[in-house]
């Protein structure tokens, strides 16, 4: 007596059979494969890849783009080759996966073919890829930005500052005790601005600011701010280094220089005073919402007098710096002189540096 599952089917089992692939949301087709006939194909694939122009067209004609060599090769293996396609229903194309596997209890002719919507898949494959390509952009213009950040906070203060504030939030004021300060300032600056265009005057001065940056960058000092048309630069902060009076000296130079080069070539005159000074200074980030680095003490206010002294085109320094210059620079004593704060100092006035030193 067979066992239930040897049974043949009876008209009624097959109805149901036939109503259950049916009603199956993917679309299901037997083929013969020696003529790739389609011999009973369900709603769904008749929906997706209705015929064209006649009902008995092949499974070929019906799917355009199926790889059949490659699919029946792969038939009596373990996995189905997927081909990927268009259904060509008219409401609308969607990608479809094809896979055609052969039937167990079929001579070998016989194959099922299997197909599936991947339209979804797509959309979410398409929204992981959009997704990933706004986060990627989104990550260059997060660094871009941080970039621009980084770039004008060092325009306000020395990397090192940065660095420290960047890791711990918040900066130590420091003192320096060795440390050269240099002050400069036009001289009649603000009869310029008010007897000239504004905007032209101030390219001008940006300009020479500009090239002044350079030649401090050059010896490793550190430009601290300006203030209308006064500028002022440090070596020796944040950085201590034995040279900190020579690299001001050689920068004061060549700020004058690049003037008389830039007076010689143009109508108007840009005159300054220099001031130069060596001292105990602290360095220290001033503000909470704007940040500014900027430097204070003797040292500084001291740099401040010799700029007043200073003739113009000219740079003075008191003996404290000069002791530090005169092996390496030409210098001219001036005289002494009583500085408000400082009593009576012996000032001087630097000239060149010596050709040998250069």
């Amino acid at each position: 007596m067979p066992d239930d599952h040897s049974r043949p089917i009876d008209s009624a089992d097959a109805a149901t059979l036939k109503q259950l692939i049916q009603s199956l949301s993917i679309g299901a087709a037997i083929v013969d494969t020696e003529t790739w006939a389609i011999e009973f194909e369900n709603a769904k694939f008749f929906q997706w890849f209705p015929p064209v122009e006649d009902t008995d067209e092949p499974l070929i004609a019906r799917v355009p783009g199926l790889n059949i060599k490659r699919s029946k090769d792969r038939m009596g293996g373990t996995r189905p080759h997927r081909n990927e396609v268009e259904s060509r229903s008219e409401t609308r194309k969607m990608p479809i996966v094809v896979e055609i596997k052969a039937l167990p209890d079929g001579d070998g002719r016989l194959a099922l073919v299997e197909c599936r919507d991947i339209s979804k898949q797509r959309e979410a494959e398409y929204m992981l890829e959009s997704y990933s390509t706004m986060s990627e952009r989104h990550t260059r213009d997060l660094q871009k930005e941080k970039e621009r950040v980084e770039k004008l906070l060092l325009n306000i203060m020395p990397r090192t500052i940065y660095e420290e504030l960047k890791d711990y939030g918040t900066t130590t004021p420091q003192r320096f005790d060795d440390a050269t300060v240099i002050m400069l300032d036009f001289v009649d600056f603000t009869e310029m601005a008010i007897s000239q265009d504004p905007s032209g005057l101030i390219a001008e001065l940006n300009d020479i600011f500009s090239a002044f940056d350079r030649i401090v960058e050059l010896f490793g000092c550190e430009r601290i701010k300006t203030i209308g048309d006064a500028y002022m630069a440090v070596s020796g902060v944040p950085e201590e280094t034995p040279e900190h009076a020579q690299n001001v000296a050689r920068v004061a130079l060549r700020m004058k220089r690049y003037l008389e080069k830039r007076n010689a070539a143009h109508a108007e005159q840009w005159l300054c005073r220099i001031g130069i000074n060596t001292g105990p200074v602290i360095g220290s980030i001033v503000g909470i919402q704007k940040y500014v680095y900027d430097i204070f003490g003797p040292g500084v206010n001291l740099a401040a007098r010799m700029e007043e002294f200073a003739e113009p085109m000219s740079i003075t320094l008191c003996e404290s710096t000069y002791d530090l210059l005169k092996d390496e620079f030409i210098c001219t004593e001036v005289g002494d002189a009583d500085i408000k704060g400082f009593g009576v100092q012996k000032l001087f006035q630097l000239d060149s540096e010596i050709a040998s030193r250069r």
